[in-house]
């Protein structure tokens, strides 16, 4: 099945209706949203766990509870919030067994550039970044991933992660004005 479902109109269906056929009985719809999401949520188990194994095997156990738990979807929030807040308590859970955690600051996007400077001065710039989101605790860091790895709003970090939303502003804008502090060199174009 592919991820162009498409209703009467001939648009791509969202992802509360899907949500709604697989909720109805068309199981085979619930790997349209795998499709969607899988990369996403391997990505923040990766943030958890620290290998892609761990982190496949999280992505597995998340959608499984997704699916799971469909009927308990409302649409009241976006259907990636809900996701993610079922991936959050799921990492959370499991990483406070483990102990661990790794900000998605730390993953390294190969291929992205080209000439031996350009690589030197993302590598120095990257364990900058690193070594200054370890740092932080891990409150902070989880609403920081959250608000620029996963482009979450507020309110939906807040549906993630059961902060209260002032919280979560909160926590933002400490991680960033913590991090702009440890990498004022970057920031103020000293490198």
């Amino acid at each position: 099945m592919n991820d162009n479902l498409q209703n009467d109109d001939g648009n791509r269906l969202d992802d509360k209706t899907i949500a709604e056929q697989v909720a109805a009985g068309k199981i085979e719809c619930f790997k349209i949203l795998v499709q969607r999401y899988e990369r996403a949520v391997k990505s923040f188990g990766i943030s958890f766990f620290r290998n892609i194994d761990d982190a496949t095997d999280f992505a597995q156990e998340v959608f499984i509870k997704v699916f799971n738990k469909l009927e308990q979807f409302k649409g009241e929030a976006k259907f990636s919030t809900w996701l993610y807040r079922v991936a959050y308590t799921t990492a959370i859970n499991k990483a406070n067994r483990r102990k661990e955690y790794q900000s998605l600051a730390d993953t390294d996007y190969e291929g992205q550039y080209k000439t031996p400077e350009e690589l030197h001065i993302r590598e120095v710039v990257r364990l900058a970044v690193r070594e200054a989101v370890a740092e932080l605790p891990d409150k902070l860091r989880i609403c920081i991933d959250l608000f620029f790895f996963y482009e979450q709003s507020y309110e939906e970090i807040n549906a993630i992660t059961g902060f209260p939303v002032n919280t979560v502003k909160s926590h933002v804008f400490r991680a960033k004005k913590l991090l702009r502090e440890k990498l004022r060199i970057f920031v103020e174009g000293g490198l």
